[in-house]
């Protein structure tokens, strides 16, 4: 921050790289993802392809939802939900993410320059940190980590029956079948890097000696997390990429690719 204890110095820091660049960079990837999921999520429409369904539509939680058949139609809400079923899933793995640590630390620095980069003073005198609400909220991110777990098991069963053909036979597995496995691989993988994660499985061991599968399960954890922030972006491009292949595929831009 720019205060009274500052070095006696006319400039504001001196950084003379391109420091900006990041920052306005995550920014730019972040708001393209906000607005595609958002067009997507309100679309309400070619979101299914037999046998593919687009992660941002599953499980489908209320009446309005395209029949899916063995798919995820959990018609929990009835028919008063009017709006897109995908609002109603997609506050989970939404929470999830934007409590996430290495989210945090992006769209702080991306949208409210807080700070906007190390050893660059933010714009404002006074600094609250995440002591008022609603960033007060961030707390929770460990409840949401459970949630999140809850969405990738669906999503990997999604991966399950894409290995049927459009006539729902099993022994099928086409381009989206790749996508789809990528994708909840990388979800997994981002999921179980998540700081939460970490501290759950061996966070509050004091002697690691005497809980040898907790402390080999930690040490795991520990080598995904150290790439959390890369699986973080690679999850978030491949749930878009996923959806697109689904949308492609709905509007009839192209046929699924048969593998075998």
């Amino acid at each position: 921050m720019h205060g009274t204890l500052r070095a006696a110095i006319p400039e504001r820091h001196l950084r003379t790289d391109r420091w900006w660049l990041p920052p306005a960079a995550t920014a730019a990837g972040l708001l393209a993802f906000v607005v595609y999921s958002t067009w997507r999520a309100f679309s309400n429409a070619d979101y299914y392809d037999a046998p593919y369904v687009s992660p941002f539509y599953s499980p489908c939680l209320a009446e309005n939802c395209e029949p899916m058949r063995d798919g995820p139609n959990w018609a929990l809400f009835g028919t008063w939900w009017g709006l897109s079923p995908s609002i109603l899933i997609l506050i989970l793995p939404l929470g999830f993410r934007l409590t996430c640590y290495y989210y945090r630390k992006a769209y702080y620095r991306g949208f409210w320059a807080s700070p906007p980069a190390c050893a660059v003073p933010e714009p404002r005198q006074k600094y609250t940190g995440e002591t008022r609400f609603p960033l007060i909220m961030q707390n929770i991110h460990r409840y949401f980590f459970y949630a999140a777990l809850l969405v990738a098991s669906i999503l990997t069963y999604d991966t399950v029956l894409t290995f049927r053909d459009e006539h729902y036979e099993w022994g099928h597995m086409g381009l989206g079948t790749v996508v789809f496995a990528a994708n909840a691989v990388l979800l997994w993988m981002y999921t179980l890097s998540c700081h939460s994660c970490r501290h759950i499985v061996g966070g509050r061991l004091k002697h690691f000696s005497k809980h040898p599968v907790r402390y080999r399960l930690w040490g795991w954890v520990g080598k995904l997390n150290a790439r959390h922030a890369k699986l973080a972006w690679y999850s978030l491009i491949s749930v878009a990429l996923a959806d697109l292949y689904v949308y492609l595929l709905a509007i009839g831009a192209f046929d699924d690719p048969t593998i075998f």
